[in-house]
């Protein structure tokens, strides 16, 4: 019994121990998204017509302006080629009645010498008062065809202006049959073949920027007054567990969802992954506040009771229970304000053994 009471209660247990140190601590904020393109778009048609034409396919590299899709277009070339000769006639009218209105203007000019020369003779009594009529008849007849000829040149004037915004309009549709793209990009999704009809609004393909890539991730609003923008993270893609990736906050939103609670955070990464995908899901840890020269301990080290942190440390041989007040908490260690100082001993026994190791046993420090 005396030797079975020694071996439980007496004998020295042998334990795992590390040594207290200084150093830098980085308190992180943690949240789940997914990469996202902040600029992106449908590419679709303006009007109505059949598809005789892909250029691009998914996941091919656009510059702008280039051409992504062509529409048949030999019903708009008809309707073209009949506004050109529609302008071409307007043109030809407006050439005509412009040579009207100058013969107009010579006969008035005509009429009016003519009718001044017999004011003249009746007045000297040469001519007689019927020749004076006559002539101030003739005068006002070129005054009346010289008013028709100017309003036949405005009129002539105003089909030249329809003919040419007819012909704009036909142009502009005849340009719509050319899909372009807005903007340089990735074509992500591919959703019509040729020969396939589309409208307005219909998808032919789905375009994003590469150059503002983000993760935008769902973080607690109770660390909403802890973010800015421009704060540092490190970005862990699915994909890729074991590697981190840098980024900086972007933008922050102004609204948290109802129900999760949760605010969105944009985060741009310095680089991406070589297999990349829009939509994938990675954990964003974004930097908060950070100390060069810290007590700190790893943070599997910590155990709680009566909702107390607390560590188990050696003493003159002995295990003796520290109570402790923690500081920052960081991806792998965390701050100790009071408890522990720098150089003390700290048992590294697992959860099991810490609870039956009682405050007073006798331990060696395993080598």
């Amino acid at each position: 019994l005396a030797v079975v009471f020694y071996r439980v209660k007496l004998s020295p247990v042998t334990v795992s121990a590390l040594t207290v140190e200084r150093g830098p601590i980085e308190a992180e904020v943690m949240g789940t998204g997914t990469l996202t393109a902040h600029t992106k778009a449908t590419i679709g048609p303006e009007i109505q017509g059949r598809l005789v034409e892909l250029t691009v396919d998914q996941n091919d590299e656009v510059v702008k302006g280039q051409l992504l899709a062509r529409l048949d277009d030999s019903d708009l070339r008809e309707e073209q080629a009949i506004a050109k000769a529609n302008l071409e006639a307007a043109r030809a009218t407006y050439d005509r009645v412009q040579a009207e209105q100058r013969r107009a203007e010579a006969v008035l000019a005509q009429a009016r010498r003519e009718y001044d020369r017999q004011s003249q003779l009746q007045a000297k009594q040469i001519a007689s008062e019927s020749e004076l009529d006559k002539s101030r008849e003739l005068l006002q007849v070129a005054e009346a065809e010289e008013a028709r000829a100017v309003a036949a040149v405005a009129e002539a004037q105003r089909l030249i202006v329809a003919a040419e915004r007819t012909l704009d309009y036909q142009n502009a549709r005849l340009a719509d049959t050319s899909i372009c793209s807005p903007f340089d990009g990735l074509i992500t999704r591919r959703d019509r073949d040729p020969g396939d009809i589309v409208v307005p609004g219909a998808s032919v393909f789905q375009l994003i920027s590469t150059k503002d890539l983000w993760v935008s991730a769902w973080v607690d609003e109770s660390f909403r007054a802890a973010l800015k923008s421009g704060q540092t993270a490190r970005i862990v893609f699915r994909s890729e567990p074991g590697r981190n990736y840098g980024g900086s906050i972007i933008r922050i939103s102004r609204e948290v969802d109802r129900e999760t609670r949760e605010f969105l955070v944009d985060v741009a990464p310095d680089q991406l992954p070589p297999g990349w995908a829009v939509g994938q899901r990675a954990e964003v840890f974004i930097v908060t506040e950070h100390k060069d020269d810290a007590v700190r301990i790893p943070g599997n080290v910590v155990r709680w009771r009566n909702g107390q942190a607390g560590v188990m440390v050696t003493e003159t041989g002995k295990a003796r229970w520290r109570n402790l007040e923690l500081g920052m908490t960081g991806r792998e260690f965390v701050e100790v304000t009071k408890g522990l100082a720098e150089n003390d001993v700290v048992i590294m026994a697992n959860e099991a053994r810490t609870k039956k190791l009682q405050p007073g046993r006798r331990v060696v420090v395993a080598q």
